[in-house]
């Protein structure tokens, strides 16, 4: 019996501090059940990277990351190595840890509608960077930060058809045989900067694109794609769109073991603005890229904020970007952040 009173009677200050200190840590952990509360508690956002296939995606990366941290976001990210497996499981593992926000750059378009119906039910809100999905319900995600990637294709195809008819190119004739490297199969980016690029050059019939192959967004693969292109049409290629910085510079290495000039027997169009791109051109060896930002992080935390608060955000919040052509190349490389 007396013993039983010692339990009972255990001290009130520590039974006081035991109390304070499960307050505490309730505090400081992510609860995605109180989205509208306490505005001390620290935000926390889980973030799924499709992987690290560029140099773009490595800047974007390190952009989340540092504006993260300079605005106070405890970050919770994971790296999808490309494959859209491993990210559904990243948000299905953030919606058990009960974060206030998720954000994604989604591999492909398709294939989200269960996992975030799932995040809906556990009313945590969605934001897509970089890349679009398609769903039924557009509601599954509050908004979509990045570029217009449709446009970029535009871009790239206005750059063309003005080289042709007003630039170095002016004075050639005949049909103008165009290769193409795709992005990643199914990926919002492959998908629209096709469709853009498509639509402009479908304006004049001398355009043709003669081969399309995915190069998966990698050097590696634009080189290795390009070898085959060149084995296929060897000097019969005018012009290379390739749909991202990285797989152009594989493609250029492939070029020149071939015994070709790139950007002079075969012009080199690709997109995303990177700094070896930029090195490429003062080389002459690329014409021109279509920029394509990946600093998006500090965009993107304003956005979180504004959710967590309670605010409403737009529904898509386009980033402002520029064409760049080789003649600019030198002048603008010291200001690249990428």
């Amino acid at each position: 019996m007396n013993r039983l009173l010692h339990i009972v009677r255990f001290p009130v200050a520590l039974v006081a501090a035991a109390s304070l200190l499960v307050a505490c840590s309730n505090s400081e952990s992510p609860a995605g059940g109180d989205k509208g509360g306490d505005a001390s508690k620290q935000i926390t956002l889980g973030f799924s990277q499709i992987g690290a296939e560029s140099e773009w995606r490595t800047a974007n990366t390190t952009s989340v990351q540092s504006a993260a941290k300079e605005a106070g976001i405890n970050l919770r990210f994971s790296d999808a190595q490309q494959k859209q497996e491993n990210q559904i499981k990243a948000l299905r593992s953030f919606i058990a840890q009960r974060v206030d926000v998720i954000a994604f750059s989604p591999v492909v378009e398709t294939g989200w509608e269960t996992v975030l119906r799932e995040a809906k039910a556990a009313q945590i809100p969605v934001i897509l960077t970089d890349r679009a999905v398609q769903v039924s319900d557009e509601s599954l995600y509050l908004s979509l930060i990045g570029s217009d990637f449709v446009e970029e294709g535009r871009k790239a195809g206005r750059w063309l058809t003005e080289y042709y008819a007003t630039g170095a190119g002016k004075d050639v004739k005949g049909e103008i045989k165009i290769v193409e490297l795709q992005g990643t199969v199914g990926s919002a980016p492959a998908n629209d900067r096709k469709k853009g690029f498509a639509e402009i050059i479908g304006a004049d019939e001398r355009f043709k694109v003669i081969r399309s192959q995915t190069g998966d967004f990698t050097r590696a693969k634009g080189k290795e794609v390009m070898e085959a292109f060149l084995k296929a049409e060897g000097r019969n290629i005018n012009v290379l769109y390739a749909h991202n910085d990285d797989m152009a510079i594989g493609a250029i290495q492939a070029i020149e073991e071939a015994g070709l000039a790139p950007g002079k027997d075969i012009i080199i169009i690709s997109i995303d603005g990177v700094k070896g791109a930029f090195e490429a051109m003062i080389a002459g060896k690329l014409n021109v890229t279509v920029e394509c930002s990946p600093l998006l992080g500090p965009q993107l935390m304003e956005a979180v904020k504004k959710v967590a608060a309670g605010e409403t955000i737009e529904r898509r919040i386009v980033t402002e970007e520029s064409v760049f052509p080789m003649e600019t190349a030198a002048e603008v490389l010291p200001t690249r952040k990428y």
